[in-house]
């Protein structure tokens, strides 16, 4: 969206105004001192009063390497409970924990499920794309109430670990998101693959889903064609807006996991929204 905050916020009230909603990104994961994981916060809180005192309809993203996990954890868990706190109190603004790399997939589900026992308004991100997805789903769901985004996954993974080929992603996908429907989780459909948008539409009238149990999620820029045609059939849709002055860092780390991004990523850089 831009480096600044007031870039996010002209950019989500845009997309307000073509009827879709928003989550907003602070960029800055894995930083190097506390210093940038304080500040990244402090970002965050401001991202948390500025969307209830400009009333947009949007809610927080935040990467926990960028407050602090893996330098120190307990100083994170510190961030985000003050993160969680501020969205509580200013409106109950919901905050969605993004999923990074493998190293850090257990904690950041252990932070999940420790928070969510203390604040409604949070949720996490599934990675179809691992092998394990659909187990954790299991548990997480058997627990507690559960919102997931459920996506295919962007970084770079051993076979070990995570699915290969574009079709078994594919179909762990569908899986992970069917076992999310069923089990009455709300899900947010992170995708801008047709085959999966529309398997997505069959297993929402296959399970007699309300509108407001779950949602489509685009990336900012990318197939707003797809965007506007799923707003126009009648679905909830929220396109992830990230913003700082990190946008080259990020960028050049998305093209190293997915080069597939790089025309998205430069249309971005050329063009205005």
């Amino acid at each position: 969206a831009g480096s600044t905050l007031a870039d996010a916020v002209r950019t989500v009230r845009n997309l307000n105004a073509l009827g879709a909603m928003a989550t907003v990104d602070v960029l800055g994961e894995f930083i190097t001192t506390i210093a940038q994981a304080e500040e990244n916060k402090r970002y965050a809180c401001e991202v948390l009063t500025t969307l209830q005192r400009e009333k947009l309809d949007g809610n927080l993203s935040i990467k926990l390497t960028s407050l602090g996990l893996g330098l120190d954890n307990a100083y994170c868990e510190k961030c985000v409970r003050e993160i969680l706190t501020t969205a509580r109190d200013h409106g109950n603004i919901f905050v969605r924990f993004d999923m990074e790399n493998s190293p850090y997939t257990t904690i950041t589900i252990d932070f999940y499920r420790k928070f969510r026992q203390e604040f409604s308004n949070v949720g996490i991100v599934l990675q179809a794309y691992l092998r394990r997805t659909v187990s954790d789903i299991e548990v997480l769901m058997l627990e507690a109430p559960t919102n997931v985004r459920i996506c295919k996954g962007i970084y770079r993974e051993s076979a070990e670990i995570a699915f290969q080929s574009r079709e078994e992603i594919q179909e762990n996908y569908k899986l992970a998101l069917e076992t999310l429907l069923a089990g009455g989780a709300y899900v947010g459909i992170a995708t801008h693959d047709d085959l999966l948008t529309d398997a997505a539409k069959i297993l929402i009238k296959k399970y007699d889903r309300l509108k407001t149990t779950y949602e489509f999620q685009m990336l900012l820029g990318v197939r707003e064609s797809l965007r506007n045609q799923i707003i126009k059939e009648g679905y909830r849709l929220r396109v992830y807006v990230p913003f700082g002055a990190d946008w080259y860092g990020y960028s050049i780390r998305r093209l190293k996991e997915n080069p597939s991004m790089a025309g998205n990523i430069f249309k971005a850089m050329f063009t205005k929204n």
